[in-house]
């Protein structure tokens, strides 16, 4: 998701995106720990992604939890 997306997206999507990316990361450093994962970029597309979304979150003053 670009960040003009990211910043369209209203505080509870963005929460949202955030649960939902937190849990897809995990996904794929677990498939990468066992040697299921062929595409290793979506690990480092998918962090950058979360980053995106946790940047906004700051910037709006909305509270994440893990």
């Amino acid at each position: 998701m670009k960040a003009a997306d990211v910043h369209e997206l209203e505080d509870g999507e963005l929460v949202e995106h955030i649960k939902t990316t937190r849990r897809e990361l995990f996904g794929l450093r677990f498939q990468h720990a066992t040697g299921e994962l062929e595409n290793t970029a979506g690990l480092g597309t998918t962090k950058k992604d979360l980053a995106r979304a946790l940047t906004v979150a700051r910037q709006r003053g909305l509270t994440t939890s893990s």
